[in-house]
């Protein structure tokens, strides 16, 4: 006899119909997931590459800032855009000329700020990966809801009939097995490739926090070479 599971399916109590639908609407938005991460990481990292190549092409920080304004999707853009426009404001309240105390007090809220956008841009690109998870771990129990509701059925069946024979239980313990698998198909999936995307993730955040580290370490050799400059212009100065 051939297994027909849509006739399965139909002939299932509301309970067993509520599960597989449940499961199906999980598996449905996991798979939207898969598809739209993947689409997205692939932009990321191309759009990356070619922002850091162009960033370290740039003749100052204002040529930078209008190449990181083009790159929307990419974290180390938008990390340097924050940077940058708090470093603006920073010599706007200094007046421009920093004595080497207040730059590198200046670089306290310069990290801060930089290291806020990469925990944002990092939430955004790991939005919805919580929902693989999710559906990972409780879609075996979801299915497992179903299979235990499918054999009290059987046993219920059984009792009202009076008879334990195969054609009473066999209904009953079908269904179950099916709402197992559907959770199974449903869960490994939703693991393997929150695995996957997680480590891509990852990758994304080790790439942007070695850049906005090397801004940061630009930056601060930047506030020393001022001083080192203004030293020596002071002593010129004393001894003539």
């Amino acid at each position: 006899m051939e297994l027909n599971v849509f006739a399965m399916f139909m002939e299932a109590g509301m309970t067993i119909k509520g599960v597989i639908l449940l499961l199906l609407v999980m598996s449905l938005y996991s798979w939207f997931i898969v598809f739209q991460k993947e689409f997205l990481y692939r932009k990321v990292r191309r759009d990356s590459n070619e922002f850091v190549e162009r960033f370290w092409k740039c003749k100052d920080l204002a040529e930078a800032y209008k190449t990181a304004k083009q790159s929307e999707e990419t974290p180390e853009a938008a990390i340097f855009r924050a940077a940058y426009q708090e470093l603006q404001k920073l010599n706007k309240s200094q007046g421009g000329e920093l004595r080497l105390e207040n730059r590198l007090a200046g670089m306290e809220p310069l990290k801060r700020v930089a290291n806020k956008s990469m925990a944002s841009e990092m939430s955004r690109l790991g939005s919805s990966l919580p929902f693989l998870a999710s559906t990972g771990s409780a879609s075996p129990f979801i299915g497992l809801f179903g299979t235990v509701w499918g054999i009290m059925t059987s046993f219920h069946d059984i009792g009202v009939r009076g008879s334990a024979s195969l054609a009473v239980v066999a209904p009953g313990v079908s269904e179950a097995l099916v709402v197992t698998a559907a959770g199974l198909a449903v869960a490994i999936p939703a693991v393997v490739f929150y695995n996957y995307y997680t480590n891509q993730l990852a990758d994304i955040e080790s790439r942007s926090q070695a850049f906005a580290t090397d801004f940061i370490n630009l930056i601060e050799r930047d506030f020393l070479s001022r001083r080192t400059v203004t030293a020596q212009t002071a002593t010129e100065a004393a001894r003539s």
